[in-house]
C-alpha cells in the first residue's frame, strides 16, 4: 500500500464522500445500478477514510473497503457487524470499472438494500447521517 497524497483532513473527504452519495442517489433514481453502486462504494470508502483520520491514521492508497474496515475496527470492534456490507459493496468499484466477461447482474433493488445499510454503517461511524 503506497502513501495517498489526498487531503489528511476529515472534513474533506467528508464532503466529497457526501458529494458521491448524491451521485449514487441520482443514478438508482435514473435506474443505473452498475453506476449507482459504484458510487456507494466509492462514498463509503471516502467515509472511512475520514473516520480513520480522524482516528490519527496515515492516509494510504486503498480502495477495498473491507481492508479499511480492518483498520477501523481497530478503534471501534462494533464496526465488525458491517463487514458482509463491506466486503459486498468492494466489489462494486470493480464491476464498473472494469470490463467484466459476463455483464453485471445488479438490480436498483439490490443497491437500495445496501445504501438501507450503508446508512446505519455511516451512523456508526460519525453518529449522523448520510
Amino acid at each position: 500500500m503506497t502513501e495517498d497524497k489526498g487531503s489528511i483532513y476529515p472534513d474533506d473527504w467528508i464532503n466529497v464522500a457526501k458529494k458521491d452519495w448524491h451521485r449514487m442517489a441520482v443514478l438508482l433514481k435514473d435506474g443505473d445500478p452498475d453506476g449507482a453502486a459504484f458510487f456507494l462504494q466509492q462514498s463509503l470508502e471516502k467515509y472511512l477514510k475520514a473516520f480513520l483520520l480522524g482516528k490519527g491514521w496515515k492516509l494510504r492508497k486503498i480502495h477495498e473497503l473491507d481492508t479499511l474496515l480492518d483498520f477501523a475496527v481497530e478503534f471501534d470492534a462494533g464496526l465488525e457487524e458491517f463487514r458482509e456490507l463491506c466486503e459486498r459493496v468492494s466489489g462494486y468499484y470493480y464491476t464498473e470499472r472494469y470490463p467484466m466477461v459476463v455483464p453485471s447482474e445488479l438490480m436498483t433493488e439490490d443497491i437500495e438494500k445496501d445504501r438501507v445499510e450503508a446508512e446505519k454503517f455511516i451512523q456508526g461511524l460519525f453518529n449522523k447521517k448520510a
